[in-house]
């Protein structure tokens, strides 16, 4: 499939990686782009066109949904991110509960509503932002990885559910990536640009999985030895 003429919904698209995905769709010649924003009003993209949207809110997703028959191309990309103490933080599990409601039963509610009018000749598609912690275990975000992990095996199940109408499903796997999420961790950067443009090409080469950094890269290579990255994180550093 090509992104040109293609027509885009990208969620969480007022800034960040949201924001460089709708621009690099616009880019690449796709006849519309909506903005999935939680205040439109505030949006002003050259080119696009911004949706009011709330992930989390059920309502708000079905307007979305419904104003925006025409869509071919979903990019679910809102998410949020807390750091937690530790995994029994006395906050953890409140934690969890508000990043599960965006990045795991945001992608859901997202999914299911705008997969009805996608097409099956080939033309639609579905791009999940996952992230590296799927695989890495960091105390620091326990819930955050466990809800990546949640969307990633739901992800993998919409995959094999629409094969047979001929829908693409990519999950993009990806560390740090810089943005205004990741502005207090001093650590190294994906550039938001060429994580987009890796996953387009992915997209369009008819791949179903992106590793968009080195890093993760590494990571997914451990996963088949006895002892994978996430269990012990010395096996990344060849030790």
């Amino acid at each position: 499939m090509k992104i040109e003429n293609s027509v885009v919904f990208v969620t969480g698209a007022s800034r960040g990686l949201g924001l460089a995905f709708a621009r690099e769709a616009l880019a690449r010649g796709a006849a519309k782009v909506y903005a999935g924003v939680r205040n439109p009003a505030a949006f002003s993209e050259p080119g696009m066109v911004p949706v009011a949207l709330d992930v989390t809110d059920p309502a708000s997703v079905e307007s979305a949904a419904k104003a925006t028959p025409d869509v071919t191309m979903l990019v679910n990309n809102a998410g949020i991110a807390e750091i937690t103490g530790s995994p029994f933080a006395d906050s953890a599990e409140d934690q969890a509960r508000r990043i599960f409601e965006t990045n795991y039963y945001g992608v859901m509610r997202v999914t299911r509503a705008f997969e009805p009018s996608l097409p099956d000749d080939g033309s639609g598609a579905i791009v999940n932002v996952l992230s590296d912690v799927t695989w890495r275990s960091v105390r620091i975000l326990a819930p955050y990885a466990a809800s990546k992990a949640a969307a990633w095996s739901f992800t993998n199940n919409v995959r094999a559910h629409l094969k047979e109408r001929n829908i693409r499903v990519v999950g993009l796997h990806v560390g740090f990536v810089d943005t205004d999420l990741t502005k207090d961790f001093d650590v190294p950067k994906a550039n938001p640009v060429d994580v987009v443009r890796q996953t387009f090409d992915a997209l369009e080469a008819g791949e179903s999985e992106v590793l968009a950094d080195a890093g993760t890269r590494a990571l997914k290579a451990t996963l088949s030895l006895t002892v994978p990255g996430y269990i012990d994180p010395d096996v990344l550093e060849g030790r």
